[in-house]
């Protein structure tokens, strides 16, 4: 079974176009993804080929700088999901989408996890 890895962290900024465009003149990253997001927003996905960074936006004055969930690969979703519903936690926002599939929910501190899986 593969090991779960961290695949990306989502913050919310005031312009993600332009967050990701500084991303890669600082390190290189490449723009892996953008496109329409939940609220009516925008996010982009930049950075190298094994992770990164989701910049979004909602098109309002949303707080800026706002952890908004942390992405994790696995290798086996819906085993994942029985062991988060087995902890007690209720899962939420399932979908599938290209690449894969995913689904979220939020831990005892209410902070949100996605999981996915692109087998």
């Amino acid at each position: 079974m593969r090991q779960a890895v961290l695949e990306h962290v989502n913050i919310t900024v005031s312009d993600p176009v332009r967050t990701a465009a500084l991303m890669t003149v600082l390190f290189g990253w490449q723009v892996r993804w953008q496109g329409p997001a939940k609220l009516g927003g925008h996010t982009v996905h930049v950075g190298p080929e094994d992770c990164y960074l989701a910049v979004y936006s909602n098109g309002s004055a949303p707080p800026t700088g706002r952890l908004n969930h942390v992405g994790v690969v696995v290798g086996d979703l819906d085993a994942v999901e029985k062991r988060v519903l087995a902890a007690g936690y209720r899962t939420h926002s399932h979908g599938d989408y290209a690449p894969g599939r995913r689904f979220y929910f939020n831990d005892h501190d209410d902070i949100e996890f996605e999981v996915v899986s692109y087998d």
